[in-house]
C-alpha cells in the first residue's frame, strides 16, 4: 500500500516530475480528491497537487452536513435535491463513521419561511425523492411535542415543527480519507505544491493544447513541472485564476460568497438536537451540537476580498447571534460567549440579478480552446457524482471507452463498517482500552468519528507511549500527530490543529494547551531550523487569531432586529 507521508516528499516530487500522466488533477478539496479517486480506481495514471494544504479551501468550511439541500426544494432545484439526497446515502455506506445520522428539528414559527402545509408537503417530497428510509422520514410535531424535543425555543412565535434526518460529517476528514482511498489506487498526490503556469504542446492539428503544469513546491523550495494528457482544474475559489493562467477566461465566471459559523461552548447552548430555523431577515441557519460546542452558521455574503484568508467579521457574529437570541431568547449570547469561528468561501456560478442566497449550488464544467477541464460550483454532498462527470469527460477526450464508475461501491479508509451498529460496537472496543488511562467516552466517540477503523494504528503507537510513561492525554496527542505526519501529509502546526484533527474549532483549549508540545515534537522530527520555528509558531497564533478575533466590514450583513 502506498503511504501519504510527509517523509516521502522527495522522492514524490521526483516521481511527479519524472512520468507522464494520463490526468493531472489541481485542487485537493473534496472534488479534486474525488476526480483522483475516480480517475484512479479507472486505471487513469493520475497525479494531483494542492498548493495549500489538503482541504484547507472550501473543504474545511463548510456546515459539516452531508445532507439533501430542503433549501434548494423551495427553489424548484429537484434534480439537484433528488441527486445529493441520494448521494448522502451512498456515502454513509462508505463511510458510516464520518457520515452520522442527525435529527434535524425545522420549527415553523409565525411568519416564518414554512408554513405548516408547505412543510410536510415539502419534507414529504423531500423523503421521496432523496429515498429516506421509512424511519427516519418525516414527521410532523404539534407546539406542544416541539417544546418536549427542545424546550429552549421562543414559545410566543412557536407553531409546530418538522422533524426529519440529516447526516452529519467532517467535512477536512472526509476530503483526506478520499484522497488516501485515491493513493491506494495508485494516485500520486501531494500538498503545497502550487501550479504557476500550465505546459502546452501541438497537436496532430497544429493547434495549441495543454500538456501539463509547471509547478512550485512550498515546502523545498523547487521548481519542476508535472506532463500529462490532459489536466483538470478543481480549484474552487481560485479556478478562475487558473483560467486566468490558461487565457481562457471567458463567458461564465465564479461568483465568491461567504459562509461563517461561529462556535459556542455546548453548556452556552445546550440545544437536544441539531436545528434548522428562521433568522428575521428572511434567510434560515443551523444550529449543530457536535462533542463539547455547539456551532452555528451560516451567512451568505458576496466576497472580493484575500482568497487565501477569508475572515469572521464583528457583523458576521452579531447576524447569527441576534438570529440565535431571537428563537432562543433565555440563552442571551453575546459576542465573548464566542470560542471559535470559521469563514469559508462557496464558488458559485454567475447569474446575473441575483443575490448570493439565490444562487443556484449547480456544479459546470468548462472546457477551453487549449483542453483545460475545470469542474466548478457544486456542494460537498455531491463531490462524488461531479468527479464522475468529469472523469467520464476526461476519458471521452482521451478517445478511451468510458468504463463505469466504481466510486460507490468503495469504502473510503477508516469506513470498513458494516453499518451504524458496528460503529458503535467498535467504538466500546475503544473505550476499553481507554477507560484504564482516564480516557472516557468523548475521546472514544472522537477518535472513531474521525479515523474509523484506522483507530486501531493509533491506539497501538499510544500505547507504546504509555509504556514510554508518557501522560495519557499527551500520549494520545502524539499518537494522533504520528498518524497525521506518516500517513496523511501533515507538514505543519496548523495541518495538525485544524484539517487532521478538528481541534482548531471544536476544541480550542487542547489547542492552546498542546501547541508547544506538538511544537517541540514536529520540530524534532522534521529538524526544522531556526526560521522554519519562527514561521510555524507564528502561522498557528495566526490561525489561531482568524478563528477567535473579528475584524470591521463594512459590507456585512446588519444584525437582524429583536422581534
Amino acid at each position: 500500500m502506498r503511504l501519504l507521508s510527509a517523509f516521502h516528499r522527495s522522492e514524490l516530487l521526483d516521481h511527479l516530475s519524472g512520468e507522464e500522466y494520463d490526468l493531472l488533477i489541481i485542487g485537493g478539496g473534496a472534488t479534486g480528491s474525488g476526480v483522483a479517486l475516480d480517475a484512479a480506481s479507472r486505471g487513469l495514471k493520475t497525479a494531483l497537487v494542492e498548493k495549500q494544504d489538503f482541504a484547507a479551501g472550501t473543504s474545511s468550511k463548510s456546515t459539516k452536513l452531508i445532507h439533501g439541500g430542503l433549501r434548494y426544494l423551495k427553489q424548484f432545484e429537484i434534480a439537484l435535491v433528488r441527486e445529493v439526497g441520494r448521494e448522502r446515502a451512498i456515502v454513509r455506506r462508505l463511510a458510516p463513521h464520518l457520515v452520522v445520522p442527525e435529527k434535524m428539528l425545522l420549527p415553523l414559527i409565525k411568519g416564518g419561511t414554512y408554513g405548516k402545509l408547505a412543510t410536510s408537503v415539502g419534507l414529504m417530497v423531500y423523503d421521496v425523492l432523496a429515498g429516506v428510509e421509512s424511519a427516519d422520514q418525516r414527521v410532523m410535531l404539534s407546539k406542544e411535542e416541539t417544546l418536549q424535543k427542545e424546550p429552549l425555543l421562543r414559545q410566543d412565535l412557536l407553531e409546530g415543527a418538522g422533524y426529519y434526518a440529516e447526516y452529519r460529517t467532517d467535512d477536512a476528514r472526509l476530503t483526506l480519507e478520499v484522497l488516501k482511498s485515491a493513493v491506494k489506487y495508485g494516485a500520486d498526490c501531494i500538498n503545497y505544491v502550487e501550479v504557476t503556469d500550465f505546459l502546452y504542446r501541438e497537436n496532430e492539428k497544429g493547434e495549441k493544447v495543454i500538456a501539463g503544469a509547471i509547478c512550485h513546491d512550498h515546502i523545498l523550495g523547487n521548481t519542476f513541472q508535472i506532463w500529462a494528457k490532459k489536466v483538470v482544474s478543481a480549484a474552487g475559489p481560485w479556478a478562475d485564476e487558473l483560467r486566468q493562467k490558461n487565457e481562457s477566461l471567458q463567458g461564465k465566471r465564479l461568483h465568491l460568497t461567504k459562509g461563517v459559523h461561529i462556535v459556542l461552548p455546548y453548556e452556552k447552548m445546550p440545544i437536544r438536537q441539531s436545528i434548522y430555523f428562521d433568522v428575521p431577515d428572511g434567510r434560515m441557519i443551523f444550529a449543530i451540537p457536535r462533542g463539547k460546542v455547539t456551532y452555528v452558521g451560516t451567512t451568505d455574503t458576496d466576497y472580493f476580498g484575500d482568497k487565501n484568508h477569508p475572515r469572521t467579521s464583528i457583523q458576521d457574529v452579531t447576524y447569527l447571534l441576534g438570529g440565535v437570541n431571537n428563537i432562543f431568547p433565555s440563552l442571551d449570547l453575546k459576542v465573548k460567549d464566542v470560542v471559535s469561528s470559521w469563514a469559508g468561501l462557496r464558488p458559485l456560478i454567475h447569474e446575473e440579478g441575483k443575490s448570493a442566497s439565490e444562487l443556484s449550488r449547480k456544479d459546470e464544467i468548462f472546457v477551453s480552446p487549449t483542453g483545460l477541464i475545470t469542474i466548478a460550483g457544486g456542494k460537498l454532498t455531491g463531490y462524488r457524482k461531479m468527479a464522475e462527470r468529469t472523469v467520464d469527460m476526461v476519458l471521452k477526450k482521451l478517445g478511451r471507452k468510458v468504463r463505469k464508475t466504481r466510486t460507490h461501491t468503495i469504502s473510503l479508509c477508516g469506513g470498513e463498517f458494516s453499518g451504524a451498529q458496528a460503529v458503535e460496537a467498535y467504538k466500546e472496543d475503544v473505550l476499553e482500552v481507554l477507560r484504564p488511562h482516564g480516557l472516557g467516552p468523548y475521546y472514544a466517540d472522537y477518535l472513531v468519528s474521525n479515523y474509523g477503523k484506522q483507530t486501531d494504528e493509533i491506539l497501538e503507537t499510544f500505547q507504546e507511549n504509555i509504556d514510554e510513561q508518557l501522560e495519557p492525554e499527551w500520549a494520545m496527542v502524539r499518537a494522533e500527530l504520528d498518524f497525521a505526519i506518516h500517513r496523511e501529509m501533515a507538514h505543519t502546526l496548523v495541518d495538525f490543529f485544524s484539517r487532521r484533527t478538528g481541534r482548531l474549532y471544536f476544541d480550542i483549549e487542547s489547542v492552546k494547551k498542546w501547541k508547544t508540545a506538538v511544537f517541540e515534537e514536529m520540530k524534532k522530527q522534521f529538524e526544522w531550523d531556526e526560521k522554519r520555528c519562527k514561521q510555524e509558531l507564528h502561522w498557528l497564533e495566526m490561525a489561531i487569531t482568524e478563528a477567535t478575533e473579528f475584524t470591521e466590514e463594512t459590507s456585512a450583513h446588519p444584525a437582524p432586529p429583536m422581534s
